[in-house]
């Protein structure tokens, strides 16, 4: 005989709190004593910088980690969430940052086999039937009969959604629900989810870093910092500055140099330069491109539309089928000599894999550069001694947390090797810096930070090519914007007065 769920099947939005919540991990303490309270219908955030305990708190929510103390109700009522399967017959469920749909499967047929009570034969008239209604009551469509890999990004994440909606959730946690949509996209799949909580069928939880979404669409927001909830409240009362400084606590954000205007001379130029993309399938087809001393032209793009392959080509880890790529008006190969030639450095996606010797030390990755030169004039022996020094003190000024120089650099997080790298790449004689998602993986201050450091060198004269795929921060860096879509340069802007409509349809591939 089957056994009722403690809780009757919600029909409307539903209410959660967590009470005392504490989870470590040996003695590590990731989480301490969070009690946050999600009001039924209410669109809620949760905020805090990297390790801040947030993603430690959903999943302890969704039954994926069993607290090491604390309690959970739902609707008022205790619920012990022992599983994932709990929390779903709970009417609780999560939309992950990356995408958990069958690619070769339709969008029909990935909802109805998400279904914990799936009939072994399928009577597809009648689930046809079923969806058709379902999808009647929704406040948006998805093609059902399209393979999900044929999907926008924006309508996959749109259809996760609609999954949680369609296996019955009445209180969905979202995590950073936006990261791979256009402007206009998540506009439109947040307005949706307002839509749902504003008529009372659903609550929500989000995570976000986005204070432009969180202001746009939230009615409440708790903030954690190290693994503590710090504070919170109506969204109407708080201004952005509030809510960053109870994420960072004392510490001071950095600000960056006001903009000095500047002329300068070419440093790079891309000229009819081609290169078959990663599947071997398209061209990727850079026409025109330059970029001068003193400015940072920003290539901003949803992922996949090329932008690695450009980096390749600029980093010579991809060939030209046609075209040059000149710095300082002279052929350019990207060979570690031009390179130091031409003060020429880079920051690829992926620095552990593409910018880093991994199981060599992080006193060796930062010296790299500089290991057989001394005062510019080549050395013949390591200088151990003067490795040290000079790493210890590079260490220390971008605050790349390592328990030693001489652990191997692939030991330390996704963000410590970004500043290791950076560290190496920032500094000295700068003419030409290209850099692909520079902020990646890093917490709120330490992007305000990088930031700032990117400024001063654009300040100092360099010459900056920022590929990124967060237009914030295109838009907060950039001189000129430059959209990749379809493996070429689609559209450019100055970056003053940008329109983000056009910015984000140039991005969407609609021109």
């Amino acid at each position: 005989m089957k056994v009722p769920p403690p809780h009757p099947a919600p029909t409307k939005a539903i209410a959660v709190s967590t009470l005392g919540m504490t989870m470590r991990f040996g003695n590590f303490t990731a989480l301490k004593d969070a009690s946050i309270t999600v009001r039924a219908g209410s669109f809620h955030v949760l905020l805090g910088e990297n390790g801040a305990g947030k993603s430690t708190l959903v999943k302890c929510m969704m039954g994926f980690y069993k607290p090491t103390s604390g309690q959970m109700t739902v609707d008022g009522l205790e619920a012990d969430i022992p599983d994932p399967r709990a929390a779903h017959e709970l009417g609780l469920g999560m939309v992950y940052q990356h995408f958990t749909l069958v690619p070769s499967l339709t969008a029909a047929e990935n909802l109805v086999i998400s279904r914990a009570d799936v009939p072994a034969r399928i009577d597809w008239k009648k689930e046809r039937e079923g969806l058709q209604s379902f999808m009647t009551r929704m406040p948006f469509q998805v093609p059902l009969d399209v393979p999900v890999g044929r999907l926008a990004a924006g309508e996959k994440q749109k259809l996760e959604l609609l999954k949680q909606l369609y296996l019955g959730r009445r209180f969905l946690i979202l995590d950073e629900p936006t990261s791979v949509l256009t402007p206009a996209e998540a506009d439109e799949l947040l307005g949706m989810v307002r839509g749902l909580t504003t008529s009372g069928e659903l609550t929500c939880l989000m995570i976000s870093h986005k204070f432009r979404e969180v202001t746009a669409f939230a009615d409440e927001v708790s903030v954690l910092r190290r693994g503590e909830h710090v504070g919170g409240g109506k969204i109407s009362d708080l201004s952005t500055a509030d809510m960053a400084a109870m994420m960072i606590g004392e510490k001071e954000l950095v600000r960056p140099a006001a903009r000095i205007a500047m002329n300068g001379q070419t440093m790079l130029s891309v000229s009819g330069a081609k290169s078959s993309d990663r599947s071997g399938l398209k061209e990727i087809d850079i026409d025109d491109l330059q970029v001068k001393s003193g400015e940072i032209v920003g290539i901003a793009g949803v992922s996949g539309n090329g932008q690695m392959e450009l980096m390749e080509m600029l980093t010579g880890q991809r060939p030209l089928l046609a075209g040059e790529i000149r710095v300082k008006d002279t052929p350019f190969h990207a060979s570690r000599t031009e390179a130091r030639r031409f003060n020429v450095r880079y920051l690829p996606e992926e620095p552990l894999k593409n910018a880093c010797a991994p199981k060599m030390t992080v006193a060796e990755n930062i010296f790299f550069r500089d290991f057989d030169f001394k005062a510019d004039k080549p050395q013949v022996w390591l200088d151990g001694r003067r490795m040290a020094s000079e790493t210890a003190k590079l260490v220390g000024e971008y605050k790349v947390k390592t328990a030693s120089l001489s652990s191997p650099i692939a030991s330390l997080s996704g963000g410590n090797v970004q500043r290791a790298v950076l560290a190496r790449e920032l500094t000295g004689k700068v003419d030409l810096l290209i850099i692909t998602n520079p902020c990646f993986g890093l917490d709120f201050s330490a992007v305000a930070e990088i930031r700032s450091r990117i400024m001063a060198a654009r300040n100092a004269g360099t010459a900056v090519l920022l590929i990124s795929e967060d237009l914030d921060e295109i838009l907060e860096l950039s001189d000129r914007i430059l959209v990749m879509s379809e493996g070429h340069i689609a559209y450019e802007t100055p970056a003053a007065g940008a329109d983000i409509g056009e910015i984000g349809k140039h991005m969407a591939g609609h021109h």
